[in-house]
């Protein structure tokens, strides 16, 4: 990892010194999630340097799959979302954009799961305890970011005072376009104590005093997603979305003042045509009020053309339909830990229903559906009207999702902005989901069609003229059964499985959740088993079905379904009248490099998500 990280070092400096000369546009994908998986092979394969790296160890007697088995996947996601933002970063690379990708560094990734009498147990995803081969810390780049305190009027505007401070220290790791020569940056932060040590509590006896606060403070970037079913963990993910967001508009705002070409360096009018921001989801949505923070309180603009710079500065990705996952935080909560920002949003708010009722005027209900604060019961701020509001693009991720996004979940917001509302169908980087993890069969389509593909993938409608022939039939299905037998024999030394090779494998591998429809999918498996049971004499395809996945720590019915699926699985699996003709496994632990060795194998990929509630779902494209 070290070698080939030196290869790209200085193809990152290149990087870096050609877009500071040309000063372009550049853009910036704030999200609390990169499921980045491992890095070695992929870096590899985009580098040019797989071969010849493989044929230097071979002949040093040693195994590059042994060695790619050591790298820890970097669990910094839980799903799709993260998956999808690792995937854009690889695509920008690869068409040669300025961007870069801003997330937390999570000392602990998603959990490790492990399935103990049928339950899920999650154990410490301790994914840096070997270090991190790919990053490099960047102190010099260190932030503060405030929390708490009060607002203060003064003559020169409100200030925020009497906050408690944490630092933010960068880490840079490389992601370099597909032999392009062009390296990006994501950039993570990780959350540093202002105080490393109190040495008067330690004199003094009391040594869990002596640590506590350098704790509480470096808690932000502990862990992902900390469970919100109580307060503590709802004000620390509060803190974890303002945290990631504090930092990286003000690193934002320090890389283009200190741009060398352009307009003056204190021109904010220019800003938006030199940065663009991308939030990915809610999560990311208090960077609009942090923006329009920077601008008025530290650079001195005054509202409306603050407002303006951020409208025209950020655009919203909505990843979901589903009610319980669009974010709203408790007035209370915001205006204790980011007074300062409350206040933004209350302003944002009113001069957006000044906007709906003059639009639309004495329609009450239509102000009160709008509004960027709901009424109800416990004050709550809407992350997701906030997005829109402050954003000048808005997009769903595939067209019926972006159909359902201004028909019926924001029709209020389509009908007030109509031109903000767009499509924008998610994606996979066909280098890692085809050309990576499925070698053989890439290789096989480049001996047909060429290697192009691979950075034009359109041009994969070129097999279509192959439909029929059989020579390319045939050696599709030989680089199938490869791959089955490679799984089967993988899943053998790991996990001590025996399975049918030559059965059907039936896969569905994705977060655990009541809409993607697990328990669906675990009702046809106890009807296929009944079917054999009945006519056990009868003709059955053999049928080796797998679900993997993880349920939220704190959902309970997904974990039901977790040991629903085990417990379906131990009598099925120890039934003599059903044999090989049905066996059923649940895939401990699934994860990113998981997923490049189930996917390659599978004869059948269950997507049966509830009928319009997966807004995209990108596993679909990768079985393909």
């Amino acid at each position: 990892a070290n070698y080939v990280r030196d290869s790209l070092v200085s193809r990152w400096i290149r990087t870096k010194h050609h877009q500071y000369a040309v000063n372009p546009k550049r853009v910036y994908y704030l999200s609390l999630e990169f499921l980045v998986g491992r890095s070695l092979q992929n870096t590899m394969i985009n580098l040019g340097i797989q071969s010849s790296v493989d044929e230097a160890l071979y002949q040093m007697g040693l195994d590059i799959e042994e060695l790619e088995d050591l790298e820890e996947d970097a669990g910094l996601g839980n799903g799709g979302l993260g998956r999808l933002a690792a995937c854009f970063l690889d695509s920008m690379a690869t068409l040669g954009l300025a961007a870069y990708g801003y997330g937390l560094r999570y000392e602990y990734g998603i959990f490790a799961q492990k399935i103990v009498n049928g339950e899920q147990i999650e154990e410490p995803d301790d994914w840096l305890r070997f270090g991190n081969p790919w990053e490099k810390a960047r102190p010099e780049y260190m932030l503060p970011i405030h929390f708490f305190g009060k607002v203060v009027d003064t003559p020169t505007g409100k200030k925020w005072i009497d906050t408690q401070v944490v630092f933010a220290m960068p880490y840079d790791s490389p992601v370099p376009g597909y032999q392009n020569n062009i390296v990006n940056t994501m950039r993570l932060w990780s959350a540093k104590s202002p105080v490393e040590f109190n040495l008067k509590f330690f004199n003094d006896g009391d040594y869990i005093q002596a640590v506590l606060d350098r704790n509480l403070a470096e808690n932000i970037t502990r862990v992902l997603y900390p469970n919100d079913n109580v307060f503590e963990g709802k004000e620390l993910r509060l803190k974890q979305e303002y945290f990631m967001c504090s930092a990286t508009l003000q690193d934002i705002v320090r890389r283009f003042k200190a741009t060398k070409k352009g307009e003056p360096k204190t021109d904010f009018n220019n800003f938006p045509n030199k940065v663009a921001l991308q939030l990915n989801d809610t999560h990311p949505a208090l960077a609009i009020p942090e923006l329009m923070r920077i601008l008025m309180d530290i650079e001195g603009l005054s509202w409306e053309p603050a407002w303006n710079i951020t409208v025209k500065t950020c655009a919203y990705t909505n990843h979901t339909v589903l009610p319980e996952a669009l974010e709203r935080w408790s007035v209370s909560l915001m205006s204790s830990i980011l007074p300062r920002h409350m206040q933004i949003i209350y302003e944002i708010n009113f001069l957006h229903l000044q906007e709906v009722q003059k639009r639309w005027p004495n329609d009450n209900a239509r102000l009160k559906r709008m509004s960027l604060i709901e009424e109800d019961g416990d004050k709550r701020v809407n992350m997701a009207h906030l997005s829109i509001v402050g954003s000048h693009a808005v997009n769903g991720v595939a067209r019926i999702h972006s159909d359902i996004i201004k028909n019926d979940l924001f029709r209020d917001f389509y009908e007030l902005s109509p031109e903000k509302f767009q499509n924008k169908t998610n994606g996979i980087t066909p280098r890692r989901w085809l050309l990576l993890c499925n070698p053989n069969l890439s290789d096989i389509i480049g001996e047909r069609i060429g290697d192009n593909w691979i950075t034009h993938l359109d041009e994969l409608t070129n097999l279509n003229q192959l439909v029929n022939d059989q020579s390319f039939i045939l050696d599709v299905q030989k680089v199938k059964q490869e791959n089955k037998m490679k799984l089967a024999h993988w899943l053998e030394s790991e996990y001590n499985v025996k399975i049918n090779v030559n059965s059907m494998f039936d896969i569905q591998v994705k977060r655990i959740h009541e809409y993607k429809r697990q328990l669906l999918n675990c009702l046809h498996i106890i009807t296929q088993y009944n079917r054999i049971k009945k006519n056990p004499d009868g003709e059955f395809v053999p049928r080796t079905v797998m679900i993997g996945g993880k349920a939220a720590p704190g959902y309970y019915m997904a974990k039901k379904i977790i040991k629903l699926i085990n417990y379906v699985a131990n009598v099925v699996n120890n039934d003599p009248v059903v044999g090989d003709r049905l066996k059923v496994l649940y895939l401990e632990n699934y994860r990113v490099t998981f997923a490049e060795k189930i996917i390659p194998a599978a004869d059948l990929s269950q997507q049966i998500s509830t009928a319009g509630t997966e807004a995209s779902g990108t596993g679909n494209m990768k079985f393909m």
